[in-house]
């Protein structure tokens, strides 16, 4: 264990070493004085965004390939073994990077431009407006996310499509409440009421001067919802009602090859454990994103 912290604090001095001599300015100095969690949080990141992309160069197989029998072990031909269908699971391993954490990208993005959008609408204009989107959010909160999802994909049905539009249905909610409380401290701000005299718009007033000066709680929020999103997709994999086979996804592939833990073998968790440390590695950067935003020092 104490092999592996040293391996990775060794990384991530490497990797913000490497990240300080390509930048310049402002990004360099932050860069320096970057901790060593947030680098190998960036590290890790930026590992399973080579792999997303890379994953047809980097898989020895198919995604849906059957290869070989079935629970076959660790082989130099298959280095993880095979699945419940035969299937390579370093290549269903590496596909799920970008299954998984590309539709977690796509609803975290489709649930905050609607969150913060309505959010800073509702902050900016106020009165029946703010009353009726705020009334209507606490509604939907009200109703605990997995549940409430689990109730829409099983109406709607569990196509890639749907299970984007309901989980970033549900958690724009979140997003709406944050976006809402920051712009509400800054909609009484000055230069605001000085924009208003000036005679501007409210889509002027929220693009103009309320988004860039919500931009960095917003920033670190977009990484933690991320990670809320990234499990919550996951967990609904696991459940059956997530991303569908023969895609491959990290929960399903959990799900599917949970027999082998029976059996003292490993390969079941490596999905598990890929989930984990993504999770982590996020929110170290976040974690450094809100103290840089906090204006603290140390």
């Amino acid at each position: 264990m104490a092999g592996v912290v040293l391996g990775g604090a060794a990384a991530a001095w490497l990797f913000r070493a490497a990240l300080v001599a390509l930048s310049r300015g402002a990004l360099r100095r932050s860069l320096r004085g970057a901790p060593l969690t947030a680098c190998f949080g960036m590290l890790v990141i930026a590992l399973y965004l080579g792999v997303a992309i890379l994953a047809p160069l980097l898989a020895p197989y198919g995604e849906r390939a059957v290869v070989t029998v079935q629970f076959a072990p660790w082989s130099a031909d298959h280095w993880l073994g095979s699945d419940h269908l035969g299937r390579d699971m370093a290549s269903r391993l590496i596909y799920g990077a970008r299954n998984t954490v590309g539709i977690a990208l796509a609803t975290t993005a489709l649930a905050f431009m609607v969150g913060t959008t309505l959010g800073l609408w509702a902050a900016v204009v106020g009165g029946w407006l703010d009353g009726a989107l705020s009334r209507a959010v606490d509604v939907l909160m009200a109703i605990p996310s997995l549940i409430f999802a689990l109730l829409l994909l099983t109406i709607f049905g569990t196509s890639i499509l749907t299970l984007v539009l309901v989980i970033a249905a549900v958690d724009a909610t979140r997003v709406y409440r944050i976006a809402r409380a920051v712009a509400q401290g800054i909609v009484v701000m000055d230069y605001i009421e000085a924009a208003r005299l000036r005679g501007e718009g409210g889509a002027r007033l929220i693009f103009r001067e309320v988004l860039p000066n919500a931009a960095a709680p917003l920033v670190a929020e977009f990484g933690l919802r991320f990670c809320f999103v990234f499990l919550a997709i996951s967990a609904l994999s696991f459940l059956g009602l997530g991303i569908q086979p023969p895609t491959a996804d990290w929960g399903s592939m959990v799900r599917e090859n949970a027999t082998l833990i029976t059996f003292g073998d490993v390969t079941p968790l490596l999905p598990a454990g890929a989930i984990a440390l993504l999770t982590v590695a996020v929110n170290f950067v976040v974690d450094w994103q809100l103290h840089r935003a906090s204006g603290l020092r140390e």
